[in-house]
């Protein structure tokens, strides 16, 4: 087993990098604990599976996830406890640390996975100059909401 520790860095960026530097292409992410001070994750909008929607948070945040590692690049789910109680979750694209560190325990594997072209969407980078300053959160609009059909609406025509 491997630990990557994250300071002062953007948390996917450094996994890659302390993977790339041990030679790791594909592996488990068994556990992934920390603090960051940002962070965006994407999850699916109802009613459909195969698109994501991007929420960028610059809030503090304890954080515990899991995941992969495949062809060099990382993979993982996390949950996110902010002030109040709440938990966000979803595929993390980003997450700032200078507050505090992150630790991620990972177990190489042999075994090599294959991700559809169609499905390469939960690697992506969020780009940074998108999130906004202070608190509160940014819905990223490359995903459109599909409309809506009123039965008030509907009764009005």
């Amino acid at each position: 087993m491997h630990v990557f520790e994250v300071r002062n860095a953007e948390l996917i960026e450094s996994i890659t990098k302390q993977a790339a530097e041990q030679g790791i292409t594909y592996a488990a992410i068994v556990a992934l604990i920390g603090a960051v001070d940002s962070f965006t994750v994407s999850t699916n909008p109802a009613g459909d599976a195969t698109a994501h929607t991007y929420s960028s948070y610059p809030l503090p945040a304890e954080m515990t996830a899991t995941g992969e590692i495949v062809a060099g690049k990382p993979h993982i789910h996390a949950v996110m406890a902010v002030q109040g109680d709440r938990t966000i979750g979803g595929h993390l694209h980003q997450a700032h640390l200078h507050t505090s560190f992150a630790r991620a325990y990972v177990i190489p594997s042999g075994h090599h996975v294959a991700v559809p072209e169609d499905e390469q969407i939960v690697f992506e980078l969020f780009p940074d100059d998108r999130a906004p300053t202070g608190q509160g959160r940014i819905n990223d609009t490359r995903v459109a909401p599909r409309p809506q059909t009123s039965t008030a609406a509907n009764e009005k025509e």
